[in-house]
């Protein structure tokens, strides 16, 4: 469904050049929910953007169906967008629409009919379970229900691939777990693959079925979390997480841990 190959993306700041991401290939079949697990600073979230091309990769391959994004021409890729829908950690809900509103946004830009705007938000509405919040300020919305309205504003395209950056490092555990099973559900039911990126354990443990850990903006293992028992951990800090999640939930503690033991 999707696949990543050879991607290299380098940002040049005072002290010269960064490559964020190295030579990073990865495949996400459909259906799946892949995670994508790393470090502050590991790369994770330039490489999620690099799936829709809001970061473009200064080379490399990113195959979405059969059909390779970085080839395609402005309309092309527009089109090929439609496809694609992205869920952020802060929301980015517009303060001055109404629920209604902020998920109509991506249709009023894509020229959809107004009847078919109306019908689409409302079935979105109640993928997340929140009809009763359509003329609500975000100004009045929890952070939780402020990111299932995020959510139903990108599933309101009718996506097949929704990629997902730290779409709960924001809310509290509780709540958390009611983004995660929402995820779920949608996955399930509307068939979406997913591609989430966190710095927790918990978060990918729960929900996915593979898992990628970046370090310093290489793969260092991929892991079948099916496959788990017949395919253990190699390196020191995915042994340290999937081993020890309750001790390490988060991988920045993950690596202090292992800095402490050097």
């Amino acid at each position: 469904m999707l696949e990543l190959q050879n991607i290299l993306k380098s940002f040049t700041g005072a002290d010269g050049r960064h490559d964020v991401v190295n030579n990073v290939s990865l495949s996400v079949g459909k259906g799946d929910i892949y995670g994508i697990i790393g470090a502050s600073g590991a790369g994770k979230s330039t490489l999620l953007r690099t799936i829709n091309l809001l970061e473009r990769p200064d080379s490399g391959e990113v195959w979405l169906e059969g059909v390779d994004l970085t080839k395609l021409g402005k309309r092309e890729l527009r089109l090929a967008r439609g496809q694609i829908g992205m869920i952020f950690q802060h929301f980015h809900l517009i303060e001055n629409r109404t629920v209604y509103d902020n998920i109509s946004f991506p249709l009023e830009i894509a020229g959809v009919p107004k009847k078919e705007r109306r019908e689409r938000i409302l079935e979105s509405l109640a993928i997340v379970d929140l009809q009763d919040k359509v003329l609500v300020y975000p100004a009045k919305l929890s952070g939780g229900q402020k990111q299932r309205i995020a959510i139903a504003r990108a599933l309101v395209a009718r996506p097949k691939l929704l990629l997902c950056d730290e779409p709960t490092s924001a809310l509290d555990p509780d709540t958390t777990g009611q983004i995660l099973r929402f995820l779920q559900d949608i996955n399930r039911k509307l068939h979406i693959t997913i591609v989430i990126v966190s710095h927790e354990m918990e978060v990918v443990g729960s929900i996915c079925s593979k898992v990628s850990l970046m370090e310093r903006g290489v793969i260092a293992e991929t892991l079948d979390l099916a496959e788990r028992k017949q395919h253990e951990p190699k390196s020191q800090i995915a042994k340290l997480l999937f081993n020890h999640g309750q001790e390490a939930k988060e991988v920045d503690y993950a690596y202090g841990l292992l800095r402490a033991n050097d």
